[in-house]
Parts: structure tokens; C-alpha cells; sequence
């Protein structure tokens, strides 16, 4: 168990940066370097320019966190409204 508890704050991500970290602005506008959990990866979760997300710090290093939940934006269809299945003849099925 740690020492001192983490804490979670909401921001949006800015800008990617490499090696699968990104640049996410704050909700009291400061800006951190964070990355993906363990968790988000496995299951591929991919984060894009704009999407919000839940970001857990320590306390010991303010610049730094990790995203470990990405809010759904609205508007934003999931895989199974995203593609609509075709029939043989090239129509979409009913």
C-alpha cells in the first residue's frame, strides 16, 4: 500500500506526444505530461486530441500522471452503431 494516496483530477488531453504519452491541460489549468494505464492498454483503449479523462497524480511530482479512464464524448457512436453490417447484395441489413 502506498504512503500517501493518490489524487484524481479531471482534464483533457492537448496534444500526443511520443512514446504514448500526452500533454493534458487541467481543470485548474495547468498542464501535465501523463501516460495510459496499464489497463486502458490492454484492453485498447485509444485516447485522441480533445477527449476528457480522469488522471490520478502523486503528490510528490505534480508534472506527471496517468490516465486511467476516458469519458465517452457525446455524439461519439460506439463499434457496433459505427459500422452497419452489408448483406451479399451490398445494401445495408435491416
Amino acid at each position: 500500500m502506498a504512503k500517501e494516496e493518490l489524487l484524481t483530477i479531471e482534464g483533457f488531453i492537448e496534444e500526443i506526444l511520443p512514446d504514448g504519452r500526452f500533454a493534458v491541460r487541467l481543470d485548474n489549468e495547468h498542464k501535465i505530461i501523463a501516460y495510459t494505464a496499464g489497463k486502458m492498454r490492454k484492453f485498447r483503449i485509444r485516447s485522441v486530441v480533445g477527449d476528457r479523462g480522469h488522471l490520478e497524480m502523486t503528490p510528490y511530482d505534480l508534472t506527471k500522471g496517468r490516465i486511467v479512464f476516458r469519458e465517452r464524448t457525446p455524439g461519439q457512436a460506439g463499434p457496433a452503431k459505427q459500422f452497419q453490417k452489408i448483406n451479399k447484395r451490398g445494401k445495408a441489413a435491416e
